[in-house]
């Protein structure tokens, strides 16, 4: 899958909270409190964790592409996880020491959303372990 295919015709980005839960009412009923506010939805739960058709997962908000299926692995935590992101996808990193823990919480490059965290306990080549809200992703197939 091309992660440069053309995108679906996504209009500008919301700048009110009101905003984004308009653009996020078609979506998983969590996509708005995960996305916009850091929540997280519960393991096992989510549509793409088991998820293997070949294709790229897109940010459920803005449709920029993140991960490709190729890059997709069964990390047994119930979540869907990643080695690595899609070159370009330029996800952001930030220090969350939110529930007496210390990770490294992951957004989406163009429109901030919440994703989920990376952790260094993956496989190789990178060994690190894109932890994400199904929520938080659209999938396009092939």
């Amino acid at each position: 899958m091309n992660a440069d295919a053309p995108l679906p015709d996504v209009p500008a980005l919301p700048d009110s909270d009101d905003g984004w839960r308009q653009r996020l009412a078609h979506a998983h009923p969590m996509a708005y409190a995960v996305t916009r506010h850091g929540a997280t939805e519960p393991p096992f739960t989510g549509s793409y964790w088991r998820h293997d058709e070949p294709g790229i997962y897109r940010c459920v908000c803005c449709h920029h592409p993140l991960f490709s299926s190729e890059d997709k692995f069964d990390a047994g935590c119930g979540w869907p996880s990643y080695v690595q992101e899609l070159p370009g996808a330029g996800i952001k990193r930030l220090m969350d020491e939110s529930h007496g823990m210390v990770r490294v919480e992951l957004r989406c490059g163009r429109c901030d959303a919440h994703l989920g965290h990376v952790f260094d306990d993956g496989p190789l080549p990178t060994g690190e372990r894109y932890c994400i809200n199904s929520c938080a992703l659209d999938f396009q197939g092939q």
